[in-house]
């Protein structure tokens, strides 16, 4: 019997090595691409083949090679303890503004996880940096004369054509980009996320470039659609947010679903409505920060543009919003949603600031100081199809 129970429990021992080896190495699927970067933090995102425990390592931007010393890692931690799983949102805070870091991030996979009994971790991965350079970020300036940012929106899955927009992007030629909205046209799963753009835009800028995402209409959708904040954390927790950059301040607004709240085709699931009046209370407050009165320029981000008498949701923007962003005397809004070139001049449409569309499938580069904003539209060929040039 004593050699029976020898036999088998050598059997298991054997196993278990076994099963571990079996298991699929950690490696990156999406990203990493860097949100909620501020003057003295920024947040990194990324996805993993299996479930994983993860970090950030940082660097100074001083010459010295990333393994010089030991670097500070920065660990994913929700309410004092580390989750495990395929999506990675790590903080790095505590840093200097207008600083640039080195980063790179880091992974251990989980192959086995049997709670209070024991964890089994495989080999650890991460950033490769004999091959690629570390990955690099800035945290926010505001004492620049001048901020360089894209736009694009209403992208519903043109992923091909995002990469051909964004093909010739080097680091340092943006100090951020924005996505205004709509880039699908619902969201049914994580992998649409990534598909979309998410991956693209990670290869292309989004890794070293600060990226800024205001919600529209249509992330709103799909059995997937209440997942969205975990893959965009802002710096309020919530999908508006504002932040300040050179001359200018930004606010990025949510204008929430188009529709009446009780229109069938919202299921009876969205409440925009209290939504809105939610938002409006906190960019009243906004407005009357000193940040906000200090900053020379005053650009908002809003997916659907003011409507008066169009369809619910632009009404709402422009019932709520409009008023606020009066008194506080914004320069530009720059909207979306309607798929095509629209502007509208100081004075229309109730608004005592310009609004400008920019179409769908194209982008937008803008340029700003402390007396001008200069915004040029190009299309997928590369050609400029608009330009408007703003003064004090």
């Amino acid at each position: 019997m004593k050699r029976l129970l020898y036999f088998f429990l050598a059997a298991l021992l054997f196993a278990l090595p076994m099963t571990a080896a079996a298991q699929p190495s950690v490696h990156v699927v999406s990203g990493p691409y860097l949100q909620a970067v501020g003057e003295r933090e920024f947040t990194v995102v990324w996805t993993t083949n299996i479930d994983a425990v993860s970090w950030v390592e940082i660097a100074p931007d001083d010459g010295t090679h990333f393994y010089n010393t030991e670097r500070p890692k920065y660990y994913q931690v929700l309410n004092g303890r580390r989750p495990i799983g395929k999506l990675h949102v790590v903080t790095v805070s505590g840093l200097e503004p207008a600083t640039t870091y080195r980063y790179r991030v880091m992974q251990n996979g989980v192959l086995v996880n049997e709670g209070r009994k024991r964890v089994i971790f495989g080999e650890g991965f991460g950033s490769d940096i004999l091959r690629h350079k570390p990955f690099e970020v800035t945290t926010l300036d505001r004492s620049k004369s001048e901020v360089a940012f894209s736009v694009v929106n209403d992208m519903h899955e043109h992923d091909s054509i995002l990469r051909v927009l964004y093909k010739d992007v080097k680091p340092g030629k943006y100090d951020f980009v924005c996505f205004n909205g709509d880039m699908t046209t619902s969201i049914d799963a994580e992998s649409e996320l990534m598909d979309h753009y998410l991956t693209s835009s990670s290869e292309l800028f989004a890794s070293d470039t600060p990226l800024y995402v205001a919600r529209g209409n249509h992330e709103n959708r799909g059995t997937f659609a209440m997942e969205w904040m975990n893959y965009f954390p802002s710096s309020t927790g919530r999908p508006y947010f504002s932040f300040r950059q050179g001359p200018v301040y930004f606010i990025v607004l949510d204008s929430g679903e188009d529709k009446p709240d009780s229109d069938i085709r919202n299921m009876d699931l969205m409440r925009s409505d209290d939504f809105r009046a939610e938002e409006a209370e906190w960019l009243a407050r906004v407005v009357e920060e000193p940040d906000f009165k200090s900053a020379p320029v005053r650009i908002v981000f809003c997916h659907m543009p003011p409507a008066p008498g169009g369809w619910h949701g632009g009404s709402e923007v422009a019932r709520l919003f409009v008023p606020i962003l009066n008194r506080a005397g914004i320069d530009l809004m720059l909207s979306a949603h309607i798929h095509r070139y629209k502007f509208w001049d100081k004075g229309e449409n109730g608004c005592d600031f310009p609004v400008l569309c920019n179409p769908n499938l194209t982008r937008m580069d803008v340029k700003a100081d402390a007396r001008n904003i200069d915004v040029k539209i190009y299309d997928a060929s590369g050609a400029l199809k608009h330009q408007n040039k703003f003064t004090k």
